[in-house]
Parts: structure tokens; sequence; C-alpha cells
């Protein structure tokens, strides 16, 4: 099963967390072969691109967004071989994304003029993981 989209329970406990600093967004994202534009026709380029493509349209068009919100990229990466983890499991792609408070990450991710670009990342991803990481 692929998760690509929160689901309201999981959005309701992440807002409940008491937090007063930053929070760290662990990504993995496993991109599809080819981007699949079916759901967001809009947004489809004029010939077919890999996911790897779709993706990097959506971080073009959402760095402006993360960062008016107080938010960067710590860290990007190409994924691999799990060192310890599943053997058939594959990720593509890591970044390490940094918000300056959930309220900030809040008001990014429900920006009307950010989802209006949020389909490339839907005819990128097969498989994504999300992880919120808290200052202890």
């Amino acid at each position: 099963m692929a998760h690509l989209d929160t689901t309201e329970e999981a959005a309701r406990a992440l807002f409940s967390r008491p937090s007063d600093g930053a929070v760290v967004m662990l990504n993995l994202l496993r991109f599809r072969e080819v981007a699949d534009y079916s759901a967001s026709p809009q947004l489809a380029p004029p010939r077919q691109i890999s996911g790897a493509e779709a993706y990097a349209c959506y971080t073009v068009h959402t760095l402006p967004f993360l960062k008016a919100s107080g938010g960067e990229i710590l860290f990007e990466g190409k994924g691999g071989p799990w060192f310890i983890g599943p053997a058939d499991e594959r990720w593509d792609h890591a970044l390490l994304i940094r918000q300056a408070s959930l309220s900030a990450f809040r008001a990014f991710a429900s920006d009307p003029a950010y989802l209006a670009g949020i389909g490339h990342r839907a005819a990128a991803l097969e498989d994504s993981r999300i992880l919120p990481l808290l200052p202890q």
C-alpha cells in the first residue's frame, strides 16, 4: 500500500504534539519510473517525464513557499541499500526539511498557492514516508 497523503488522524496527532521550536521532517521518497499526471493534467508537461523529473518540478514550485514560511532544506540525498532495514525496501531520495514551528508548517501546507502545484508530487511518487522529528 502506497502512502502519499496524510490522514486526518495523523495530522491531528502531529498538531497536538507540544512544540515551541523547529520541526524537522524526514522525507523518504520512491519515484515512479514515469510520472503519472492523470490526477492533475493541468500540470502535466508537454512530454512524458520521469518521477524524479516531476519531483524536481514540485521542488521548484515549493521552494518559495517553504522559504516564505521560514523553512529550509537541511539535507537532500540519493537513496541506496539499507544498512539496517528490509532488503526488499528501497527509497530513491531522502530529504530533511526544517520548519520554524508546527504552526509555520501548518500554514505552509495549507497555503492554496502551494497546494496548486502539489500535483507534481503526486505524479512523481510511487510511495513516500514523512516522519516529523521534534527536539527532546
